[in-house]
């Protein structure tokens, strides 16, 4: 489904609707997307799901990252049930600064996102590579991801891992939010009451919710993770002193006697709207996008300028190298146990030795949890979808010309 971004409404309205169900199973199993259609570059990155590496359609020579996640891993550390609610999440959403899903597919071993391919590497490596981000840049990534966060909020999305290791640089320097592993869904007054998120920037009320029980959360989280990233890409540190040994105990201590220190060169306009963003309770917190419009600091801003990517960002990536640390691709190529180089030679093998091995399975519980994953898993190509959109969006066009010209 298409979207139209209504900034003075803040809304997002379906441009038109396909009459046939394009999310249906069998249109992809019609037009299966699999391993063998793309060229693998090189390794770029690693998290506790998987692996990323850059890749190239080989028919479209379009390039993108593919996240591929071990089976087997998954299941032992019991991370099957993330990656399918990540896959459900990312199926159904589409957004300018999102880092969107193009296909999903499986083999036997792993199983695979593609997704868009952002070059300009995450604020987490910039800041490592002691970046300096100027107010202006920041500003527009700010904004940028009010716009994104505004956009899961109206698809009843809670992200729950805003922080600058989330957040992708493009080629020109703008901002994309990624990484939905621990996101969930939310809607008709829900709460959330899970303890997930990356301790350093989870919200006071995810701690409460998990201490004494209570209403849980919602959205509000997000917005307060914001204000954290916001605060130390600009400082350089985090407003509060937080690590992942920290007891939950402490941290609602934490929250209730330090006061955050900003600095006291940023504008007053600057601390007022942080101060918004890092209120310890959330119903007196920033957390929409019409909140945002109300700040002072934020009055300049031409809101359909920042959807639209017009504004030039403070911050431009060097085009000349690739962002991200080179020890991935030594460790996909020197240490990686199942190197994706190998792939198709490494599972003729194994099919050639599971056609000769007795129908008892070594691990029957393994088996049939592989077994459950094969079967259950979503595949997804939106390329298809567009498509079969267009298509539609062409015979609807013809059907109305006639009406349109006044004909019989």
């Amino acid at each position: 489904m298409l979207l139209l971004y209504d900034t003075n409404k803040a809304t997002y309205h379906h441009l038109f609707a396909c009459p046939i169900c394009v999310t249906d199973r069998f249109v992809f199993s019609v037009f299966p997307v699999t391993f063998d259609h793309f060229q693998i570059l090189r390794a770029i990155g690693k998290g506790s799901f998987g692996k990323v590496c850059i890749v190239q359609k080989r028919d479209t020579e379009k390039m993108y990252a593919m996240k591929y996640m071990n089976k087997q891993q998954c299941i032992e550390r019991d991370e099957v049930r993330n990656v399918f609610r990540e896959l459900e999440i990312l199926q159904e959403i589409e957004h300018v600064f999102l880092v969107n899903l193009w296909y999903s597919f499986q083999d036997e071993e792993d199983m695979f996102m593609v997704v868009d391919l952002l070059l300009g590497g995450d604020l987490r490596y910039h800041l490592q590579q002691n970046v300096h981000f100027n107010e202006d840049a920041v500003k527009l990534y700010l904004c940028e991801m009010t716009l994104a966060l505004d956009y899961l909020q109206s698809q009843h999305i809670i992200h729950r891992d805003i922080k600058p290791d989330n957040i992708l640089l493009d080629e020109q320097g703008h901002a994309h939010l990624t990484d939905f592993n621990v996101a969930t869904i939310i809607k008709d007054g829900e709460r959330a009451t899970a303890l997930a998120g990356t301790k350093p920037y989870m919200a006071p009320e995810i701690f409460q919710s998990f201490v004494s029980g209570g209403v849980g959360y919602a959205f509000e989280v997000d917005w307060w993770s914001l204000g954290v990233t916001v605060f130390e890409v600009l400082r350089g540190w985090r407003p509060y002193e937080i690590h992942a040994s920290n007891s939950v105990e402490s941290l609602m201590q934490l929250f209730s006697t330090v006061s955050v220190q900003y600095n006291s060169t940023w504008p007053k306009d600057l601390v007022h709207l942080m101060r918004k963003l890092l209120t310890v309770n959330p119903e007196h917190r920033f957390s929409s996008l019409s909140h945002m419009q109300t700040a002072p600091y934020l009055s300049d801003i031409n809101w359909d300028a920042v959807y639209e990517k017009k504004i030039e960002a403070g911050f431009v990536p060097n085009k000349g190298r690739l962002h991200c640390d080179p020890t991935f691709e030594l460790e996909e190529m020197i240490l990686e146990s199942r190197p994706l180089h190998k792939k198709k030679k490494r599972l003729a093998k194994n099919r050639s030795r599971e056609a000769s091995k007795d129908s008892q399975s070594e691990n029957d519980y393994l088996q049939e949890c592989l077994e459950v994953v094969q079967s259950e898993f979503m595949i997804f190509n939106r390329e298809k979808i567009f498509q079969i959109n267009n298509k539609c969006e062409a015979e609807m066009s013809i059907s109305i010309q006639p009406l349109c010209c006044g004909k019989p």
